[in-house]
C-alpha cells in the first residue's frame, strides 16, 4: 500500500544521510520533496502543510545541525512526526471496549467496504485471541442475501449468528439481537448494518434508530482504504451524523497510495483500529502507528513478523528442532520445515517487507525472478529424496541427482544450489547453537509470555541500525547481492 511513499523517501534521506552536516537549506530542499511525495501518496494538502510545517520546526535547530549523523537524526524526526499523525496521542491501539456483557458493537459504513467481511474477522479476532463469546447480526435488509453471508461467514469462523427472521425491520433484529445477547450469556454482540452507495438522508436514519436502541460501546466506520481521499469525507460525515469512536481500514493490502490513512487520524480525530489485508478471515491487524511508519520509511517491522512466526511455529517443534540444531544436526528434512515455515509466514516478499531496511530487496528479489515459487521448487526437491538421503544430503553423488531432479521436474544445477544452501544454513547453525545464540533467540520467542516489548522495540532499533535509511545499503546480508544460498536459484527461465 505505501510503497510509492516508501521508495520517493527512501530517495530524499538516501541524499540527506550521505551528508556529513546539513544546513538549513539541505532540510528545507529535502522538505519539499517529502511534501510533494505526501501529495502523490494521496494525503490531503492541509495535513501535508502541517506535517512538514511541524518537521522542520524540529529539524533546522542546532542539535540536528551538529549530531554525528543529522540525515538519521531528520529521519528521526520525520519517523515521530508520522507516528503522531498515524496514532495521535493514542496509547491502547485496536483495543476495544467491551467490558460489560453483552457489549454491543455497530458496524457501519458505506456499501462495498467491506463491513460483512471485516464483522466476521474481527469476530474471530474476539473469539480467538480474547476467548469472547460473540453473537452477530445482520441488519441488512435491503442487500439481497446479505443475511445469509454473514450466516456463511459465521460457520465458517466458528462464530453465532442470529437467526434469519425474514420480514423484521433493523431495529426490530437489533432489539432480537440484544435479548439473545442478554439470555444466551454472550460478551460481545455485533451489529452489521446496512450500506448505501453514498450517504443518504435514510442511511443515517437508519443507522441512528439502531444505535439508540443498541447504545454500542463501540461504533465502528469500516472504509474502504482504495478510496483515498473520499474515505475520510466519508469518516467525517458519519461522524457528524451517528458518532464514531474508531475506524477499520479495509483492503490496505492494495495498490492504493495509502494516503487515507495518514490523512483520516489528522483530519477525523478518530483512531484506526484495525486494518484488513486480504481476503482470509485472519487478515485483521491492529493498526499500529510506531510499525506502519517504520514499514513506510523502510525500518520493518520485526514485531509483526515474531507475532506472525509466534502464530505458525509450534513451539514443541522448535524446541525439538533447536536440539538438533545445537548438536550441529541439519539435515534436508530440517530444512524443508524451514522453507515451508517461510511460505506459512507470507512467502519470501512478506517476509522481506517486514525486516529493516529489506524494501528495496524485496524488489531486487522480485527481478531476479524469484518467488515464491522458488520455495514451492526447493520443496519438490527435496521430496523427491529418499529418507535416507534427506537424513544424510552428503551420500547424494551423480546418479542420485540426476534421479531426483527429473523426479521434481528440475534440473541437476538446481540441486546443487540446493545442496550448497543446505550447506551454508548447516554451518551458520551449528556457529550458532555453539555460542547460545539460537537459545536466546527461541528462549525469546517461546519463553513465558514471548518476549517483551522492550525486547522487541530493542530489536527493531538494533535491525534499524542495520538496515534503513543510511544504513548497509537496505540490505542485513551486506553488498548489494541476495542472501547466501539464494542468488541465482531458480530464476525465471
Amino acid at each position: 500500500m505505501f510503497e510509492n511513499l516508501s521508495e520517493r523517501l527512501g530517495g530524499v534521506f538516501d541524499r540527506l544521510t550521505k551528508q556529513g552536516a546539513l544546513s538549513d537549506e539541505d532540510v528545507k530542499t529535502a522538505l519539499r520533496e517529502v511534501r510533494v511525495a505526501l501529495l502523490e501518496a494521496d494525503v490531503s494538502l492541509s495535513v501535508a502543510r502541517d506535517f512538514v510545517k511541524a518537521v522542520q520546526e524540529k529539524a533546522t535547530g542546532t542539535a540536528v545541525t551538529k549530531s554525528v549523523t543529522p540525515g538519521q537524526q531528520v529521519v528521526k524526526i520525520v519517523n515521530d512526526e508520522l507516528v503522531h499523525v498515524l496514532g495521535g496521542d493514542e496509547t491502547d491501539h485496536g483495543k476495544l471496549r467491551i467490558d460489560n456483557a453483552p457489549a454491543p458493537i455497530l458496524m457501519v459504513g458505506l456499501q462495498g467496504s467491506g463491513k460483512t467481511t471485516t464483522t466476521a474477522k474481527l469476530a474471530k479476532r474476539l473469539k480467538d485471541r480474547e476467548k469472547k463469546r460473540v453473537l452477530m447480526a445482520s441488519l441488512d435488509t435491503n442487500r439481497p442475501a446479505a443475511m445469509e453471508q454473514l450466516q456463511m461467514l459465521g460457520l465458517q469462523v466458528g462464530v453465532d449468528t442470529l437467526p434469519i427472521v425474514k420480514g423484521e425491520t433493523p431495529v426490530q433484529i437489533a432489539k432480537r439481537a440484544k435479548q439473545q445477547a442478554t439470555l444466551g450469556g454472550y460478551d460481545v454482540y455485533m451489529l452489521d448494518t446496512a450500506g448505501r452507495l453514498h450517504i443518504d438522508q435514510e442511511l443515517i436514519a437508519q443507522a441512528a434508530e439502531v444505535r439508540d436502541i443498541a447504545n454500542p460501546r463501540e461504533t465502528l466506520l469500516v472504509v474502504d482504504g482504495l478510496t483515498g481521499q473520499d474515505a475520510v469525507n466519508v469518516a467525517t460525515e458519519f461522524d457528524d451524523k451517528i458518532g464514531v469512536s474508531g475506524v477499520v481500514l479495509t483492503r490496505m493490502d492494495g495498490d492504493g497510495r495509502g494516503g487515507a490513512a495518514l490523512s483520516m487520524r489528522a483530519v477525523t480525530g478518530k483512531p484506526i483500529k484495525f486494518v484488513g489485508l486480504g481476503e482470509k478471515m485472519d487478515a485483521l491487524e491492529t493498526f499500529e502507528p510506531e510499525r506502519i511508519a517504520g514499514r513506510i520509511l523502510g525500518m520493518g517491522d520485526i514485531v509483526a513478523l515474531v507475532e506472525r512466526a509466534q502464530e505458525t511455529i509450534e513451539a514443541e517443534q522448535a524446541e525439538r528442532m533447536m536440539k538438533r540444531f545445537q548438536k550441529g544436526q541439519f539435515n534436508m528434512n530440517d530444512l524443508r520445515q524451514q522453507l515451508e515455515q517461510m511460505i506459512k509466514m507470507g512467502g519470501m516478499e512478506g517476509m522481506m517487507g517486514m525486516m529493516p531496511g529489506m524494501g528495496k530487496m524485496a524488489k531486487q528479489v522480485q527481478d531476479a525472478g524469484m518467488d515464491d515459487k522458488v520455495l514451492t521448487r526447493q520443496i519438490a526437491l527435496i521430496q523427491s529424496m529418499t529418507k535416507k538421503e534427506r537424513a544424510n544430503p552428503q551420500i547424494l553423488q551423480a546418479s542420485r541427482k540426476k534421479r531426483i531432479a527429473a523426479g521434481s521436474g528440475l534440473e541437476v544445477s538446481d540441486l546443487n544450489k540446493l545442496l550448497k544452501m543446505h550447506r551454508q544454513m548447516a554451518d551458520m547453525m551449528k556457529k550458532m547453537g555453539k555460542g547460545g545464540m539460537l537459545k536466546k533467540a527461541m528462549a525469546g520467542m517461546f519463553g513465558k509470555g514471548g518476549p517483551s516489548e522492550e525486547q522487541m522495540k530493542a530489536a527493531q532499533a538494533q535491525m534499524g541500525k542495520m538496515g534503513g535509511p543510511g544504513g548497509m545499503g537496505g540490505n542485513p546480508f551486506g553488498g548489494g547481492g541476495l542472501p547466501p544460498g539464494l542468488s541465482g536459484f531458480g530464476t525465471k527461465k
